[in-house]
C-alpha cells in the first residue's frame, strides 16, 4: 500500500480523505489544511491525523493528493515533487500554463509520477461510449450547474468547461487550430457563462457551453462522426449510440431506413451501451496507484492536464 497524504480538507478534500481511507491500494497517513478551524473540526469528526504543516505531511508520505484551491496548486506540487513524492493534483493542474509546464519539468527531473483529477474520464457513461467514438467531426457539449459560490475563485471555463475540453482532447487526435469564445460575468467577478468554438486541424469542430448560473444541472456531450452519433449523459450516467449502416438485402419490416437524395439507403441501429456503475473519484485515485506501482503512464497525465489548461486559457483569452 502506498502512503498517501491529502492537502486540503474542503468539500472535495473530505471526499478524497474518505475514499483513500477505504482504498486497499493506499494507506492514508493524514492531511493538512491551512484553515486551522476547519482542519481541527475534520480531524475531530473523522479521526484523520492532522499535520502541523505541509512539510511535515510531505515528509511522512510517498504520494501527495493536492485538493487545495487552484491558486496554491503550483506551490504544493513543487514542495511535494522536490521531496520525491508522486502527486495527484485536482483540476485545473495549475493557475497558469507556465506553472503547469514547470510542474511537468519538475516531475521529470525528480522522476515522480503525476496525475490530474479530470474525473469525467472515469465517468461510467463516458467509459462505456469511448470505444465507439472514432474520428468525430462535430462535438457539442453542455455543462450547466446551479450557482455554487465554492467554484467562483476561477472563471467558469476553469471551473466547469475544462472537464469537457479534456474529454474532447482525449478523443480528437488532432491539434487545435482556432478558438473563438464569449463569456459573461453575471454574479462573479469572472465569467459565469461561456461558449467556445474549438476548431481542429483535421476539420473537427467542437462547440462547448458552460454555465454555473443555471436553474438545473446538465452534463451532456454529443459526438457526430461518419455513420454514427454518440450521446453521453455524464450526469444521468447514460449513453446512446445511433449507427447508420447499409441496408441488408432483406431488412426487418420494422427497420428504420433512410434514403438520401442520391437514392442511397441506410438502416438506423440504436444501441445503449451497458453502464457499469463505479466511484469515479476512487477509480482515478486507484488507477494512479497502479501507474506508480507498475511504472506506467497515468490515465490523465500531467501533459494531459497541461494541454487542457492551455486550451482553456485560449478560450479565456478569446473573450
Amino acid at each position: 500500500m502506498l502512503k498517501v497524504g491529502v492537502l486540503g480538507a474542503g468539500h472535495l478534500g473530505k471526499i478524497h480523505l474518505r475514499l483513500l481511507e477505504q482504498s486497499k491500494k493506499y494507506e492514508l497517513v493524514g492531511f493538512y489544511d491551512q484553515d486551522t478551524i476547519n482542519a481541527q473540526k475534520v480531524a475531530e469528526e473523522f479521526g484523520y491525523k492532522l499535520f502541523a504543516s505541509i512539510d511535515d505531511l510531505i515528509d511522512a508520505v510517498e504520494v501527495v493528493d493536492i485538493v487545495t484551491p487552484t491558486l496554491s496548486h503550483f506551490d504544493c506540487a513543487k514542495k511535494a515533487i522536490e521531496k520525491g513524492c508522486h502527486i495527484f493534483i485536482e483540476k485545473p493542474i495549475a493557475k497558469t500554463v507556465l506553472e503547469a509546464e514547470a510542474i511537468r519539468t519538475l516531475a521529470s527531473q525528480y522522476h515522480v509520477k503525476g496525475q490530474v483529477g479530470h474525473v469525467e474520464r472515469f465517468n461510467p457513461a463516458f467509459i462505456a461510449a469511448k470505444g465507439m467514438i472514432d474520428n468525430p467531426m462535430f462535438i457539442e457539449t453542455h455543462r450547466l450547474a446551479e450557482f455554487n459560490p465554492r467554484g467562483t475563485d476561477v472563471p467558469v471555463v476553469l471551473d466547469l468547461m475544462i472537464h469537457d475540453i479534456d474529454i474532447i482532447l482525449s478523443v480528437v487526435k488532432s491539434k487545435v487550430k482556432n478558438v473563438y469564445a464569449s463569456g459573461i460575468s453575471v454574479i462573479s467577478d469572472t465569467p459565469d457563462i461561456a461558449n467556445a468554438r474549438i476548431e481542429f486541424e483535421n476539420g473537427c469542430v467542437a462547440n462547448l457551453t458552460a454555465s454555473r448560473i443555471s436553474m438545473k444541472n446538465m452534463r451532456k456531450s454529443r459526438f457526430f462522426q461518419k455513420d454514427a452519433y454518440i450521446s453521453v449523459d455524464l450526469l444521468e450516467k447514460k449513453a446512446e449510440v445511433v449507427r447508420m449502416k447499409d441496408v441488408p438485402e432483406n431488412p426487418d419490416e420494422f427497420a428504420m431506413i433512410l434514403q438520401n437524395a442520391e437514392g442511397v439507403k441506410k438502416q438506423i441501429y440504436f444501441d445503449n451501451p451497458e453502464i457499469e456503475n463505479n466511484n469515479a473519484i476512487l477509480d482515478e485515485l486507484e488507477t494512479f496507484a497502479d501507474a506508480i506501482i507498475n511504472k506506467t503512464e497515468p490515465i490523465v497525465s500531467l501533459r494531459n492536464g497541461t494541454d487542457a489548461l492551455r486550451v482553456a486559457q485560449m478560450v479565456i483569452d478569446s473573450f
